[in-house]
């Protein structure tokens, strides 16, 4: 059954408080059953923007260009139903300045079918994939996978036949708390498969990287000069804000879209 717009409405007002629920998820007597209860199936991975991507020389042209984006766009023609959100959620909660608080999230699949009309509509392909390809222009980034908390906020399923495609910037309620939530949840969120994010020595010590460019705190100073942890999840944030043109994403030979459309494939159908 959908979501009343009230649980809507609660869960805007909870918003501010999320990095506080997150924290209490890592309690003992929590720490595994919140993540069994939240993020059971899931498997969630961030797409760095086309953009900003330095592509290894050793791959052979034309194979050479990596579009990370041609995954969400292989799964809006594979799909049977989508649904764009009217508005972002996170973006809404937070009145979010800096990024379009009108390009919400894309779902796909048949528990679409589901979803609260007041809350969005269905479109066409056509629709579905002009609204990535704003999202990518405003600037936000992938986040793309089978995610158990839309199926819960929604009040939709089966949870398998549920692809969300979040359109996301800083304001976005799951990176921002990943650094705080149980491991068992911040496990099913991951990097595109072959990212790398580097410093090169142009690196000046600046701290613009630190200063909120990164969604999951996975930057720091250290001995004068930025440092990526594995806390990484390879969005390219930092590549775009950093003034020297210091910070490197690459990918490596071996990655495939078809590997990744397979592997995200194997957790949620949406034909």
């Amino acid at each position: 059954m959908s979501r009343p717009l009230w649980m809507v409405n609660l869960i805007k007002w909870a918003f501010p408080f999320r990095s506080a629920f997150a924290r209490l998820s890592r309690l003992p007597v929590l720490r595994t059953l919140v993540p069994l209860y939240l993020a059971r199936g899931d498997d969630l991975i961030y797409l760095p923007r086309d953009r900003v991507i330095a592509v290894s020389e050793s791959l052979d042209s034309p194979e050479s260009t990596v579009v990370p984006s041609e995954v969400v766009e292989r799964f809006i023609e594979k799909a049977n139903y989508h649904w764009i959100m009217n508005s972002c959620l996170c973006r809404s909660a937070e009145n979010c300045q800096n990024y379009p608080i009108e390009l919400g999230c894309l779902f796909l699949g048949e528990a679409v079918l589901s979803i609260n009309p007041k809350l969005g509509r269905l479109v066409s392909k056509a629709e579905a994939l002009e609204h990535v390809q704003r999202c990518r222009e405003a600037g936000l980034v992938h986040l793309i996978g089978r995610n158990r908390l839309d199926v819960l906020w929604l009040g939709v399923g089966p949870g398998d036949r549920l692809l969300t495609i979040c359109n996301c910037c800083p304001c976005c309620c799951l990176w921002r708390i990943l650094p705080d939530v149980a491991p068992g949840m911040s496990s099913s969120v991951h990097r595109m498969p072959g990212v790398k994010v580097t410093v090169s020595d142009r690196c000046v010590g600046c701290g613009t990287c630190t200063e909120g460019g990164c969604f999951v705190d996975a930057i720091h100073l250290r001995d004068g000069r930025a440092s990526v942890d594995d806390e990484c999840r390879g969005c390219g944030r930092c590549v775009t804000v950093c003034p020297q043109q210091a910070i490197e994403l690459t990918v490596s030979p071996d990655y495939s879209v078809d590997a990744l459309v397979e592997r995200i494939s194997a957790s949620v159908d949406v034909s």
